[in-house]
Order: structure tokens, then sequence, then C-alpha cells
């Protein structure tokens, strides 16, 4: 039977730079023999972060995140998968707000506040962390950085995949005022020629990196 991988796509827009990465990701995933189950955050039932409830702290619950809302199909999903896959673009130097909800109820759940034993996890499994972005692709080292240490430490071993200097539209001309910050022909030639090298290398990470 093959490997069962979640992949979240933590990005509102279908078809576009974090979707089409993401969707590369799991079908190298599918071609390795991996079943993959999907889920868009912008798509779910109403749901938040963390609420500090403290019920994933009780004996009965540990590592269980209690607050039930869209999110716990999710949470549920990558308690049984055997890897994860996460996508998300980066807003205002950070994450999306959906990315983080997860990564807070994802996170918290195993974190026990204990010197001994500050994970509770008995079950780490391999993440693989994607985020595109405007800027270019070193522009957020360390935020990556923290990300992929504490999605180590909590959830499994991580790698990272950054696409930058993303093409944001079609037509940067059909805005109402000029975007002058940026080369529309330079992003769309970014696009055109490195863009689909990105998507063949998240290929092969997806394909390689539960195995």
């Amino acid at each position: 039977m093959g490997k069962k991988i979640v992949a979240v796509n933590a990005g509102p827009r279908k078809g576009w730079n974090t979707d089409t990465l993401l969707t590369e990701a799991v079908k190298g995933a599918e071609s390795a023999g991996a079943e993959v189950e999907k889920f868009d955050l912008f798509r779910l039932e109403k749901y938040t972060g963390c609420i500090s409830c403290f019920g994933c702290k009780k004996e009965n619950r540990k590592g269980h995140c209690v607050c039930r809302d869209g999110l716990t199909p999710v949470l549920d999903a990558i308690r049984e998968a055997d890897g994860l896959i996460i996508g998300s673009p980066n807003y205002l130097s950070e994450m999306t707000a959906s990315f983080r909800a997860l990564y807070e109820r994802l996170i918290f759940q195993s974190l026990t506040y204990n010197m001994e034993k500050p994970c509770c996890n008995e079950r780490p499994i391999p993440v693989l962390l994607i985020m595109t972005s405007n800027a270019p692709d070193a522009a957020y080292a360390g935020l990556l950085q923290n990300y992929k240490n504490t999605l180590s430490r909590f959830v499994g071993p991580t790698e990272i995949f950054v696409s930058g200097d993303t093409l944001q539209l079609k037509d940067y001309s059909k805005t109402d005022w000029p975007w002058t910050m940026f080369d529309p022909e330079a992003k769309h030639h970014r696009h055109e020629t490195v863009f689909p090298q990105e998507c063949s290398r998240v290929y092969e990470m997806g394909k390689t990196f539960i195995l």
C-alpha cells in the first residue's frame, strides 16, 4: 500500500504560483506511488488559529487539538499521514494568515512545556514547505530557517523550497495605477523560463521526500 501524503494549499489563488508548485509536488509524490489528500485552506469551513485553551495539554487529549472547526479534518489527516506538503505565498514578509492558523494549531498541540520531553509527537513525518514570493528567493532566509527549525522539531524533518520574484498578474497594465516597482517584461520572462524549472525541481522533491 502506498504512503499517504497530505498536501495543504495556504494560498487563495487557484492555479497560480503556489497552487501550481504544490500541484507539481503532489504529482511527484503520486508518481512514486503515494496517495495524496489535498486541502485548500481558503475553501474550508470557518476556523481560527490557536485559542490557547490548553485542552491539548490534558492527558486524555495529549497531542490533539480539541478545538473543532474547519481545520479539524486537516489536523486529523496530518496525524495519520506519512508526509506533509504545505505551500504558502508570502504576504507582507510572512506566510498567509491561513498558514499561520494551521501552523499554530499543528505545533502547539505537540508542545509540552516539559524540559525533559518538549515534544509529545511520537510519529514524526517529513515535511516539504513551499513558499512563493514577489521578492527575490533569498529575501526571507531567516524567516524560513525559523519555520524549518520548528517544523523539524515538532512535526518532522523539513525541507524548504522557495520560488521568488514571482509573476503576480497576467497583465500588469490593467491595474488602476502603474506598478512602477516591477518590470512586467522581466517578470513574464522569469515566469516563462525559470518557473517551469522550479516546477520540475519541486516535482522531484515530491517524488523523493518520503522515500
